[in-house]
């Protein structure tokens, strides 16, 4: 992934988690991993892999191309 889309994935799985009431600590304690690792995610800082970014359309209920910046919500 490309620096411009990690930034778009993370802005919408932060505003997606506060639509949950979810808390980064909350999100990563349901993910199973550190608050750290959640938080990268988040900030755009690493490739999302694909078993994760799966995760997160699932969890939320959008699709992996919403989170990737490809399309909008409907």
């Amino acid at each position: 992934m490309e620096k411009t889309l990690l930034v778009e994935f993370g802005k919408r799985l932060k505003v997606l988690r506060r639509e949950k009431g979810l808390k980064q600590t909350e999100m990563a304690e349901i993910m199973g991993i550190t608050n750290r690792q959640y938080q990268s995610y988040e900030y755009g800082m690493v490739n999302v892999p694909a078993t994760t970014l799966n995760f997160f359309a699932d969890f939320f209920g959008v699709t992996a191309d919403y989170l990737l910046g490809r399309e909008e919500r409907l």
